[in-house]
């Protein structure tokens, strides 16, 4: 007998591995990508720009909340007077 994969041996057997492991990959990736879609997440490293703010009121809200410092602060600001 040839083998249980329909005559093909190993190259079934590896076959059958590699379109497993494809699908496997592919539905990781779909429940991401629809977690990221319906949770209103954005790809642009976690920052949003809720009721389309000004860069000067991003950068204030910002240094309000500690995440970034006031030399970050003053020079974002000497940055968009420019």
């Amino acid at each position: 007998m040839m083998g249980s994969f329909g005559g093909f041996g190993w190259i079934g057997m590896i076959l059958n591995l590699i379109l497993t492991v494809g699908v496997i990959v592919g539905l990781v990736w779909l429940v991401v990508w629809a977690v990221r879609r319906f949770s209103g997440g954005s790809s642009l490293s976690g920052i949003q720009n809720p009721a389309g703010l000004s860069a000067k009121e991003v950068a204030k809200a910002r240094y309000a909340k500690g995440e970034i410092s006031r030399e970050e602060y003053q020079l974002i600001l000497s940055d968009l007077e420019h």
